[in-house]
């Protein structure tokens, strides 16, 4: 009955505010702003969070950190194991490196060979040399060139069960990796970044509290521009549209208005019951359209604050 007399006694002084019994703007409502809310992303022990409700937050502004301690020695214990196998892979067998000189030395031995070769050939051919010498040669020649084909197989069969055993080892880190990557997304989202620019309105956690994937932490706004969330009837909503300019305003003082401009961005595209706490202008009806005013905020509005919208007169 208390909350009733209220109502009616401020829609008496509404209507008497217009010589005509109607009241003086188009729509009523309430300013409200876009409210994010900021949950923790990782579980763990909130080792800081410094903000306070009222405190004014940059995007991309770090405001808290959970303790990501077990995620942090997991990640570098999968590091510690992809260093591992890199060594592995960037170590080959000692055999293989035996084999690899061995070939080295004899490559030197049969190019010297050659030249020894040529050489007594030319001795041959002058009576310097015999034929036998010379075949002598020619068969140190094909016998280090058959020990050099041995060496080069075995090079060859060490650096393909090598491949394989890459292969098998980059088989491994594969996983790892993944492993690795998932541990670091975990240390990541244990840091608290704001999301957006504005002002906190609530706080759900303090330091030492234990946060929970998708529980609140606190809530955001960007009250730089607010929404005048308000209700037009049948009758006027042929007056306006997406974008039209009009005139929102706030009580100052008793009789006195203080006026904003604003740009109407939202109109419901369905019709709903006249809400108890919106007088609209045509009291009679039952069914009105919700719209939403964006307006520039001078500090002076605030959410929830009640607003009036004037259509400009043409």
């Amino acid at each position: 009955m208390k909350y009733h007399l209220i109502w009616m006694t401020a829609a008496v002084m509404m209507t008497s505010a217009c010589g005509d019994g109607k009241p003086g703007y188009d729509a009523s409502g309430n300013f409200e702003a876009d409210e994010v809310i900021v949950s923790a992303q990782q579980n763990g022990e909130l080792l800081s969070f410094p903000i306070n409700e009222g405190d004014k937050l940059n995007v991309g502004q770090v405001v808290g950190q959970i303790d990501v301690t077990i995620p942090a020695l997991q990640q570098q214990q999968v590091q510690a194991s992809i260093h591992a196998l890199r060594e592995k892979t960037n170590n080959p067998q000692p055999q293989a490196q035996l084999v690899e000189r061995q070939l080295v030395v004899q490559e030197a031995q049969l190019q010297q060979l050659y030249r020894e070769r040529k050489r007594t050939e030319n001795l041959v051919k002058s009576d310097a040399a015999t034929q036998k010498q010379l075949d002598d040669m020619n068969a140190q020649v094909d016998q280090l060139e058959k020990q050099l084909n041995v060496t080069r197989q075995q090079r060859n069969l060490y650096n393909s069960n090598i491949a394989t055993q890459n292969r098998s080892i980059l088989s491994e880190q594969a996983p790892l990796e993944k492993s690795m990557a998932q541990f670091a997304e975990q240390v990541r989202r244990g840091q608290i970044v704001n999301p957006i620019t504005g002002v906190v309105l609530s706080r759900y956690a303090l330091k030492g509290e234990m946060a929970a994937t998708g529980k609140p932490l606190y809530k955001i706004a960007n009250i730089d521009t607010l929404f005048l969330k308000a209700y037009v009837t049948g009758v006027t909503l042929p007056k306006i549209k997406l974008g039209q300019e009009v005139q929102v305003r706030i009580d100052q003082g008793r009789k006195e208005y203080k006026a904003y401009p604003g740009t109407i961005t939202w109109i419901s595209d369905k019709s709903e019951f006249t809400p108890k706490t919106i007088q609209t202008k045509n009291e009679r009806a039952n069914l009105v359209y919700a719209i939403k005013v964006r307006v520039k905020n001078d500090g002076y509005l605030k959410i929830g604050m009640y607003g009036e919208m004037l259509i400009p007169q043409k």
